[in-house]
């Protein structure tokens, strides 16, 4: 019986949390359908015993057929940075199929405070929470993801470069989590029995504002990196001027805006209540990971 299906099973995350539904706790492959537009990424799983579906979130019968049978959906939310309201279009398609399947529980992987947050693309998941707690599902996890500590990566190794780090990020902290214990979170909500309709939001036991962020860098790496305040609208040029397109550049500097809002600063024990641990500190991660910060930008 395939009964548990995980969308986007091809990206990172989605990799992630097979893993765990598998090695962590034990889930047989034989239950888990892998859902993606290149199922044939999914070799190595299918070879275990998974069933790999294609499934695009822009073609509904794509959906209707990925989504025959499951029980318990994990909806990983689409990428679409730049193009606001595309990701929520996208989602609504995902659970009108999922109703039309005959799921019984929606796990969502959404973004913390998603109904005030300053992030440009916060509505699009707003949106799919308003949908899920509008439909017909009989239950559904909402997933309130923080900040990966993988996004440090994007911008520091060339702040790393320089020893300076342009933020507008003012005095706002983040509980940074690694994206592996997202993963593990998601595969535990999708492999329970909870058949209710809850909201959790996910995120490290501890804020961290850019000046920690960067000592805690420097102390790993052994290399100075100095945080320079910038305004929101110095951000985007300087964004745009190392080459990327004004709406991306935008997308990036409204993160900055939220953190400087003390937007991001939602800490729970949802993450331990949920898996049972405790999700690995950001010094932790930042120390793993230190060889990174200093590799060759680009």
């Amino acid at each position: 019986m395939t009964d548990l299906l995980v969308t986007g099973a091809a990206g990172h995350l989605g990799q992630r949390v097979l893993h765990h539904l598998v090695e962590t706790l034990g889930v047989a492959p034989s239950r888990i359908v892998a859902a993606t537009r290149k199922p044939e990424a999914l070799a190595g799983w299918t070879e275990r015993g998974m069933t790999a579906r294609a499934a695009d979130f822009d073609d509904p019968a794509s959906l209707d057929t990925a989504f025959s049978g499951a029980k318990r959906l994990l909806v990983v939310s689409t990428d679409a940075v730049g193009a606001p309201g595309k990701r929520l279009e996208q989602h609504l398609r995902a659970i009108d199929a999922a109703g039309r399947a005959g799921v019984s529980h929606v796990v969502y992987t959404s973004l913390p405070g998603a109904y005030d947050s300053l992030v440009s693309f916060a509505p699009d998941h707003a949106g799919t929470e308003t949908a899920l707690k509008d439909s017909a599902l009989p239950g559904w996890s909402v997933l309130r993801n923080h900040w990966y500590a993988e996004n440090l990566l994007h911008a520091l190794p060339s702040a790393m470069a320089s020893g300076h780090w342009y933020s507008a990020a003012g005095d706002g902290g983040i509980p940074y989590i690694a994206r592996d214990d997202l993963a593990r979170a998601a595969a535990a909500a999708l492999a329970s029995d909870f058949s209710g309709k809850r909201t959790l939001t996910l995120g490290g036991d501890k804020t961290h504002a850019a000046a920690e962020v960067a000592r805690l860098v420097s102390a790993a790496t052994s290399k100075p990196l100095t945080v320079v305040p910038v305004s929101i609208d110095d951000l985007i040029k300087g964004m745009m001027g190392a080459g990327l397109p004004e709406p991306v550049a935008r997308t990036f500097a409204s993160f900055d805006a939220n953190t400087a809002a003390h937007k991001f600063e939602i800490v729970t024990g949802d993450y331990k209540s949920l898996t049972g641990l405790s999700p690995q500190s950001l010094e932790s991660w930042i120390k793993a990971n230190a060889a990174a910060f200093t590799a060759h930008p680009g």
